[in-house]
C-alpha cells in the first residue's frame, strides 16, 4: 500500500511543472471554441473563422504572458506529445473501403500530385532563400491536410531559430488558402467543364482542409461532396509516408551538409503516423461488423472528439509560444512559398483531369 501511494506521488509530481502551461493552452482553446459560432454570427453568418486559428491567434497575442518560465514546460508537452496522439487518433476517419472504390487511376493521379508538391515546397524553399524545414512545413501542409499535415511534419523537422513563427504562418496560410479555395474552385470546375464526378475529385485533391473540402463539394452537388470526401481522406491516409519521407530527407540533407555520411544519419520513425495507419486499419475492420454497429460508431465519434480538442489544445500553445514580432519579420516570401505550392497541386490535378477525361 505505502509503495502504491509513494508510485503514485511521484506521477503526480511529474506532472506538476507541466499543469500551469496544460491549463493555459487548455483555457485558450475554450475560449477559441467559444469565440468561434461568436464571430460567424458577428458577420452574419456569412464567413467564419475556424477555432484553430482564432486559438492561434489568441494565443500570440498572450505571448508576453506565456513566455514566463512556469509555462514552457506545459505547453511543450502539448506541442509535441499531445500533438501526436491527437494526429494519431485521426486515423479513425479513414476506411480502406472509400479509398479502394477511387479506382487506380484516381488515386496515381493524386500521389503524383502531391509528390510534386511536396518538392515543389523545397525548390520554391531554395529559390526564396527561406529554411529548408519552411519548404518542408508548406509542401506537406499543402499536399496532404493543412494544418493538420504541418503540425505533423514539424515534428520531423529539426529546430531552428524560425520554426514556431514558420509552422504557426503555415496554419494561418493554409486556412486562408483553402478558403479561398472553397468558393474559387468549383466555379474553375464549371469553367473547364468538369462533370459532378470530376469536381469532386478536383476539390478533394487541391483544397487543403477537410473542413473546406466538404463546404467545396457541396456547393456543387451529392455526388461532387462524396467524391471529394473519399478523395481527401485518401490524402489524409497518405500522411504517414509523406511525413516519413520528408523526414528521411530532412536528415540526411542536414547529414551531407554537415559533412557525416548520411547513410549513418538517424532517421526519426514517427510512431504517431504508425498508429495513425494502424488506426485506418482498425476503422476500416470494426466499421464493417453488423455486431458493433450500435457500439463502435459513439466511441469512434468519441476519440474523434478528443482528437479535435487536442489538435485544439496544441495549436493553442503554438500560439503562445509565438511571438507576434516573429510572425511579422517572416516577409513576403513565405506567401509566395505557399501559393506556389498551392498552385502547383492545383494545376497537375486540373490538368490530369482534362488529359484522362
Amino acid at each position: 500500500m505505502q509503495a502504491l501511494s509513494i508510485a503514485t506521488t511521484t506521477r503526480l509530481s511529474a506532472w506538476r511543472p507541466l499543469l500551469d502551461g496544460i491549463a493555459l493552452s487548455a483555457a485558450v482553446a475554450v475560449a477559441a471554441y467559444i469565440a468561434e459560432p461568436l464571430v460567424k454570427s458577428a458577420a452574419g453568418g456569412r464567413f467564419g473563422i475556424p477555432a484553430v486559428v482564432i486559438a492561434l491567434i489568441i494565443g500570440m497575442l498572450l505571448h508576453p504572458v506565456a513566455n514566463a518560465p512556469r509555462f514552457q514546460a506545459g505547453m511543450t508537452f502539448c506541442v509535441k506529445k499531445m500533438l501526436r496522439w491527437a494526429i494519431a487518433l485521426l486515423g479513425l476517419r479513414v476506411a480502406l473501403g472509400d479509398i479502394i472504390a477511387l479506382g487506380a487511376t484516381t488515386a496515381l493521379l493524386v500521389i503524383v500530385a502531391m509528390a510534386a508538391t511536396i518538392l515543389s515546397g523545397f525548390l520554391l524553399a531554395r529559390w526564396l532563400g527561406r529554411e529548408t524545414g519552411m519548404g518542408a512545413l508548406g509542401g506537406v501542409a499543402t499536399a496532404v491536410c493543412g494544418a493538420s499535415a504541418a503540425l505533423a511534419t514539424a515534428t520531423v523537422v529539426p529546430d531552428y531559430r524560425s520554426k514556431a513563427a514558420d509552422v504557426a504562418f503555415t496554419v494561418i496560410a493554409m486556412n486562408a488558402l483553402s478558403t479561398l479555395a472553397m468558393l474559387a474552385y468549383p466555379l474553375i470546375c464549371v469553367w473547364l467543364g468538369f462533370t459532378p464526378a470530376q469536381t469532386g475529385i478536383m476539390l478533394g485533391a487541391t483544397i487543403h482542409d477537410v473542413a473546406q473540402v466538404v463546404g467545396a463539394g457541396q456547393s456543387v452537388s451529392v455526388e461532387a461532396a462524396n467524391a471529394a470526401i473519399i478523395v481527401k481522406l485518401f490524402r489524409v491516409f497518405l500522411l504517414l509516408p509523406a511525413v516519413l519521407i520528408v523526414g528521411w530527407w530532412l536528415v540526411h540533407d542536414d547529414a551531407k551538409r554537415a559533412g557525416h555520411v548520411a547513410e549513418k544519419a538517424k532517421v526519426p520513425v514517427p510512431v504517431f503516423a504508425i498508429m495513425f495507419l494502424v488506426l485506418c486499419l482498425v476503422n476500416s475492420v470494426l466499421a464493417m461488423q453488423p455486431a458493433l454497429a450500435d457500439i463502435y460508431p459513439p466511441v469512434r465519434a468519441l476519440l474523434l472528439s478528443i482528437s479535435t480538442w487536442g489538435l485544439l489544445i496544441a495549436i493553442a500553445a503554438l500560439g503562445l509560444g509565438t511571438s507576434l514580432g516573429a510572425m511579422a519579420r517572416l516577409g513576403w516570401r513565405h506567401m509566395v512559398l505557399v501559393t506556389g505550392t498551392s498552385l502547383v497541386i492545383l494545376v497537375i490535378v486540373a490538368g490530369g483531369l482534362i488529359v484522362l477525361g
